[in-house]
């Protein structure tokens, strides 16, 4: 059964994730270890024992998923051979996808994510901004409410997740404006997200100038298999085109359904989510029919496999 690996974003994080896994396999431990010391401070005692408040921090919820993600697929490959044609990610999640592609190595992966949190949280601490998850939207009706509601200010499309759900990024009073009218334009419901600013916006050009500079250090190799990238939700196999697609996947939508859309045309019929939560996999059954999804997230999950 050709087979994806998919790998979840921010706001996914939960205290205590990987925890099993880190006490029972020695590979995703090692993980977990090598993470602390590339960042500098134990990010495990985070992870194991929160504050909640602390895992929450974008610059510490951005390795952090990261690094879980992967440990529940170190642990599935201590188990057996995982066979996969593709991976993709959502948002910070593409930064996964690259790590198990072969494309990033994990502690370079681990030193950009942080970065990026530093960076999208500097960016959000600069202008009053947010999210809005708009259902019962398309991109086409979620654009216009945008066109109407901006008044001159940032107000854009941001996420494109599943169909009947995409989620708009802007000034916090654009957004304001956007939540009192939504249901003028046609669109169900408008629900503020819990998050630190407007991601995937053009607020977000001043992490993206520094994550610029980060990336011109990184190297990056052939990935083994493609890796549908946000921006364009198509699929990537050349190292040179990685790093401008990550710059621009800060300031420009995530297409993820688009991206599913496309992994399945390509035949592939398995979707294998690893990392703490399941929203891929519910966003992935919402898209496309006639396909497997499963979820990889602590021991218990690895065993059941």
């Amino acid at each position: 059964m050709p087979t994806a690996l998919v790998f979840p974003g921010q706001g996914a994080q939960y205290v205590g994730m990987a925890k099993d896994l880190a006490a029972t396999v020695p590979a995703a431990r090692a993980l977990l270890d090598e993470a602390d010391r590339v960042l500098g401070f134990p990010l495990s005692t985070v992870i194991a024992e929160g504050p909640e408040a602390e895992l929450t921090r974008t610059d510490v919820s951005q390795p952090a998923i990261l690094v879980a993600s992967l440990m529940a697929l170190e642990a599935l490959r201590a188990k057996q051979r995982v066979e996969f044609v593709a991976a993709a990610g959502l948002s910070l999640g593409e930064y996964t996808a690259l790590v198990a592609s072969g494309a990033l190595g994990f502690a370079d992966a681990v030193r950009l994510v942080r970065l990026r949190g530093q960076a999208m949280q500097a960016a959000a601490d600069a202008v009053k901004s947010g999210m809005v998850a708009l259902i019962g939207a398309d991109e086409i009706s979620a654009a216009a409410l945008c066109a109407a509601c901006a008044h001159g200010e940032v107000l854009q499309v941001a996420n494109l997740n599943s169909p009947g759900q995409v989620v708009i990024s802007g000034t916090a009073a654009a957004c304001e404006r956007a939540c009192a009218v939504a249901k003028d334009h046609g669109i169900r419901k408008a629900i503020v997200l819990p998050v630190a600013g407007a991601f995937h916006s053009e607020l977000m050009a001043p992490a993206a100038d520094r994550l610029r500079a980060a990336l011109a250090t990184t190297r990056f190799a052939e990935p083994t298999v493609p890796v549908y990238c946000n921006v364009t939700a198509t699929a990537v196999t050349s190292a040179l085109a990685v790093p401008e697609l990550l710059i621009a996947q800060l300031t420009r939508p995530v297409r993820w359904a688009d991206s599913v859309v496309a992994m399945r045309a390509a035949g592939i019929t398995a979707f294998w989510e690893f990392g703490p939560g399941k929203t891929l996999s519910g966003m992935i059954q919402r898209t496309v029919k006639d396909v497997e999804t499963r979820n990889i997230d602590g021991a218990a999950d690895v065993a059941a496999f």
